[in-house]
């Protein structure tokens, strides 16, 4: 099982990076742009909360975006160090199109399951995710 879901994650995966270069974005920007589209002005810090990447990852892609002229990032006014990051109007067009991008690998990705099938799917999807996130790792037995 472990092998077909890392399979699945890849074919997802690289079927949506090509839908994303399309669209001049890179993976999870699309994500980043997605939080900001439901809360404009949030600091770097709820971002990388918000979409789970490692720091590295999000300010590398908020730097890109930025040079993209997506976003932009300007010090908090209660605190300099902290960047809030705002969408320019350019960022804030790109909503429909990721709308659609998201519409249209979902509709690729079920289009040899039946209704049931994908229903199944994604309850069976959650609840490997559940096991997977709620059990404490094994220990190695070195205590």
């Amino acid at each position: 099982m472990s092998y077909a879901i890392f399979q699945l994650a890849r074919a997802h995966r690289a079927h949506a990076a090509a839908l994303l270069r399309a669209m001049d974005l890179h993976p999870g920007q699309e994500l980043l742009l997605m939080q900001l589209f439901d809360r404009d002005g949030q600091t770097q810090s709820e971002l990388l909360e918000s979409v789970g990447l490692d720091h590295s990852t999000v300010s590398k892609s908020l730097r890109r975006m930025q040079d993209a002229g997506l976003l932009v990032r300007e010090p908090a006014a209660h605190d300099r160090r902290v960047m809030v990051v705002h969408l320019t109007d350019k960022g804030r067009s790109m909503r429909e199109p990721i709308a659609a991008l998201w519409q249209t690998l979902e509709e690729t990705s079920v289009r040899n399951l039946t209704e049931q099938q994908a229903e199944s799917f994604v309850d069976t999807a959650y609840a490997i995710t559940e096991a997977l996130t709620s059990r404490a790792l094994p220990q190695d037995g070195s205590e």
